[in-house]
């Protein structure tokens, strides 16, 4: 079941992250981040804990993020990431995003959940907030897709 992350569970939250950062998968996200952003995070939570957790933030008018979707290692195939990644979707949709991108080495996982490759000057400027603080930075070699939300 995914719910809103809370205070209580930042720390662990930052540990499924930066396990995945220190592979050079994705960002590392500092306490600090994560607290002024925890709004933006959902988890999945089961017996044992945390086991996934995401975030969806807003980028600009009409336009949402994916980001720090992380999976403990013994979780993963289960479908957690699928069930993070549609709540999120829900809530972007609901928020009155039309569209949401993510940047990711995972494009074959993000591609059966609707995404489609989109070049990465095509979104806005405002999105390389977080990247300038990327150790690949300004050689980024992760994948940009993109998904339009219906509306209904």
């Amino acid at each position: 079941m995914v719910r809103k992350a809370k205070i209580a569970d930042v720390k662990t939250i930052q540990l499924i992250i930066n396990e995945y950062a220190d592979q050079g998968q994705m960002l590392p996200r500092s306490l600090n981040d994560l607290y002024e952003n925890l709004r933006d995070f959902s988890i999945v939570e089961d017996r044992d804990g945390i086991a996934g957790v995401c975030a969806l933030h807003i980028s600009w008018d009409g336009l949402a993020e994916v980001r720090s979707l992380a999976v403990r290692k013994e979780k993963t195939g289960k479908g957690i990431g699928r069930s993070l990644v549609s709540h999120c979707l829900g809530e972007a949709k609901d928020l009155g995003a039309e569209r949401v991108f993510v940047l990711t080495y995972q494009e074959a996982f993000f591609t059966k959940l609707g995404f489609s490759p989109v070049d990465k000057k095509e979104l806005p400027h405002k999105i390389w907030t977080d990247c300038l603080n990327c150790v690949k930075f300004p050689n980024c070699d992760e994948t940009a897709l993109i998904i339009t939300l219906h509306r209904t």
